[in-house]
């Protein structure tokens, strides 16, 4: 039985429910990471007894796999999309402004399917745009494809920002502080194609990147979805 088929227990003295037992391990989560939640945190964050929150969660798996949901409600497109190509760039852009809320997020992201209420819709807005667009193993290899570019990129930009964070080094100040190193090991050259990357290539921010690499995954999904049948 998973957590959502499961009920909740009575009220006691001290009103708990899901809902707010959540929101607090997110708030936590959102301060601190993942490390900073655990079910006593999370308890004395509400004024409650630990044991009190093993009557409606009963392991802190259950809880990730509840705020995953909670936050799949932000992912979950307004209105549905016009086409796939739109529902495949909206499920990425939208679950990477929420990873940038939720750093957290990004810890948890291509794991086990959601099967929360929330994560359920995003499956099937998202799967639904698709339908009718080739057989379903192709259809479902599409998703994986877009779902696998923007779990790394998200990953990759949110551990940049934690290291921002450690080191109190900017992307650019970190590469001035490198640089002199950079420079001697490149006049060696020993690098002809990496002299060329750090020289002549162009610095764009991180949206750009990630908005720019998702285009070109999703040109390479096209060619798959339009291809005529054997």
């Amino acid at each position: 039985m998973t957590v959502w088929d499961r009920p909740e227990p009575p009220t006691r003295p001290v009103p708990l429910d899901r809902e707010r037992i959540v929101a607090a391990a997110i708030a936590l989560a959102d301060e601190g990471g993942l490390a900073a939640v655990s079910l006593r945190k999370v308890a004395a964050r509400l004024e409650a007894g630990p044991m009190r929150l093993y009557g409606y969660i009963s392991t802190k798996e259950e809880l990730f796999d509840l705020m995953v949901d909670e936050v799949q409600a932000e992912i979950l497109p307004e209105e549905q999309p016009g086409d796939w190509r739109e529902a495949l760039r909206v499920l990425a852009h939208r679950t990477r402004q929420a990873a940038l809320r939720h750093e957290w997020l990004a810890d948890l992201l291509g794991g086990r399917p959601a099967l929360g209420p929330n994560g359920l819709a995003v499956a099937e807005s998202t799967l639904s745009a698709l339908d009718g667009l080739a057989d379903i193993d192709t259809v479902m290899r599409a998703v994986e494809t877009v779902s696998a570019y923007f779990t790394g990129a998200i990953r990759r930009e949110i551990t940049n920002l934690r290291a921002e964070r450690a080191t109190g080094l900017s992307k650019h100040d970190w590469q001035r502080a490198r640089g002199p190193h950079l420079t001697r090991v490149l006049a060696t050259g020993r690098f002809p194609a990496l002299t060329k990357a750090v020289y002549d290539g162009t610095d764009v921010d991180a949206e750009a990147s990630f908005t720019t690499g998702l285009d070109w995954v999703l040109d390479a999904v096209a060619a798959k979805l339009t291809r005529p049948p054997a």
